[in-house]
């Protein structure tokens, strides 16, 4: 189940995402201030390229100034978003495997800061 949900997600759209979530950290590291948040925008290409099978660990408080940073700016926008999108596709029983990854981002949304993608 693992490699062909990997294989379809990559094939409808993990490749552009991965490579839209690539250009915007590329563009965060330009500025010195906005290198911790480009290198978190890494971890959300590397989980959405073949997000089937990885697990997000979320550790707050090794980094709590910047995870609380983060929420404020991003991260509630990113956690409202991909709820929504859990939902929407979990509405249909084909789509409840893409609503559990949709679940898996949002989780990382929330506290990106010290969390790791394996």
């Amino acid at each position: 189940m693992r490699l062909l949900g990997n294989i379809l997600w990559f094939i409808f759209g993990g490749l552009i995402t991965a490579l839209l979530w690539c250009v915007a950290g590329l563009l965060l590291c330009i500025t010195v201030v906005g290198i911790p948040f480009g290198t978190q925008f890494f971890k959300f290409a590397k989980l959405s390229l073949m997000p089937f099978g990885k697990n997000v660990n979320i550790s707050f408080f090794k980094h709590p100034i910047l995870n609380l940073l983060w929420f404020l700016i991003l991260g509630w926008a990113m956690l409202i978003g991909y709820i929504l999108a859990a939902f929407l596709c979990c509405i249909t029983i084909v789509g409840i495997p893409v609503g559990i990854q949709a679940l898996k981002f949002s989780k990382l949304a929330v506290a990106p800061f010290g969390a790791k993608v394996k």
